[in-house]
């Protein structure tokens, strides 16, 4: 029988639609179900640069909104790590574009100022009027350079399907954590949706009970020691290209009773200072960043599900250690020797 969670959790599930689909297609079907409406808006992510001297390209790609009334209910966007099972030579697909530039900054003000329903053809218009240039038009792409001739931002067609793959990212679930989701992926299969080559889920866990150095610390120690042996037990996805371990000098930091006496604030700053990254197995980036948007703790290691009960379950494991952490049983998980012990742990925790 699927757990029961009791916090509140935010799902990303990353999937693949069927040539000739879209992430779009997803998104109208959702909406239909809930009775809600789609938004069109930009999502912004980092890809690698093929130009010397600029190391990557800030992008936006176009993302879908499902939202029922004043609810968000989930988003349906790009992920450039979903590759090998696209068609690169294929042609892009009408209406689908990116926008990229070299600055954040600009891909900003592009999101506060220009239109996502816009086609190819005029959405940098707005853009162009803040530099009072005019978009130039070369080969199906549209470039933004300001009043010294240097580019701000090209929009182009989008590859050979990248319309196809689709990040479920739901809004923060706070009950019926199981329904919200099978309904969800439900949706998916009826349209074919499937379970991309480097796919992953990942969970993401309000951090308010982890401002603590104790809390955090102990994390820090169960996962280091168990870490990898929860990878293997959940089945994590060995062509998924954004794992790995956290830096060695993060451990150092936190098993430190220098580290566990520290004010919440000092902690976050000494945390900010060991080289943390989102892209690992269990991201804590936000929480050293106190991220007001994102305040959460990152479980990474699952791969695709096409049903929520084995999500479900693993939200409940990792719901149940956060809570350890947090408690009188912190003591108890620096005793668990392996993996087993820690189960045995949690269980009795519940």
């Amino acid at each position: 029988m699927t757990r029961v969670l009791t916090c509140k959790v935010g799902f990303e599930v990353e999937l693949v639609a069927p040539p000739g689909a879209s992430r779009a297609d997803l998104a109208a079907s959702v909406a239909r179900r809930i009775g809600g409406e789609v938004r069109r808006y930009f999502h912004q992510q980092a890809e690698p640069s093929k130009a010397p001297d600029v190391p990557i390209f800030e992008s936006l790609t176009l993302g879908f909104r499902v939202s029922e009334g004043d609810r968000n209910v989930a988003s349906f966007v790009d992920d450039l790590t979903l590759q090998r099972d696209l068609d690169r030579e294929a042609s892009p697909a009408d209406g689908w574009y990116r926008i990229v530039a070299d600055d954040a900054r600009i891909l900003r003000l592009v999101c506060q100022h220009c239109d996502p329903a816009a086609p190819l053809e005029t959405v940098l218009n707005p853009l162009a009027a803040l530099f009072a240039t005019t978009p130039q038009t070369n080969a199906g792409m549209v470039r933004v350079r300001d009043d010294e001739d240097r580019s701000v931002a090209i929009a182009a067609p989008l590859p050979g399907e990248r319309e196809r793959p689709c990040e479920i990212v739901t809004a923060p679930i706070e009950r019926d954590h199981a329904k919200v989701l099978e309904e969800l992926l439900t949706d998916a299969r009826a349209l074919g949706f499937a379970a991309p080559i480097e796919g992953a889920t990942h969970l993401h866990f309000d951090a308010t009970a982890l401002q603590s150095a104790s809390t955090v610390a102990t994390l820090v120690d169960v996962l280091w020691r168990h870490g990898d042996a929860l990878k293997a037990m959940f089945g994590a996805n060995p062509n998924c290209v954004r794992l790995g371990s956290w830096p060695e000098a993060l451990p150092q930091l936190t098993k430190s009773q220098q580290f566990r006496a520290l004010r919440w604030p000092d902690a976050q700053a000494a945390l900010r200072k060991v080289g943390l990254s989102k892209f690992c197995d269990y991201n804590l980036l936000n929480v050293a960043l106190g991220t007001q948007t994102k305040h959460t703790f990152e479980v990474r290691i699952l791969p695709t599900h096409l049903t929520a009960a084995p999500i479900i379950e693993a939200a409940a494991l990792f719901e149940a250690l956060l809570g350890a952490c947090a408690g009188p049983q912190a003591r108890q998980l620096a005793e668990c020797d392996s993996l087993s012990d820690l189960l045995a742990a949690l269980r009795a925790t519940s």
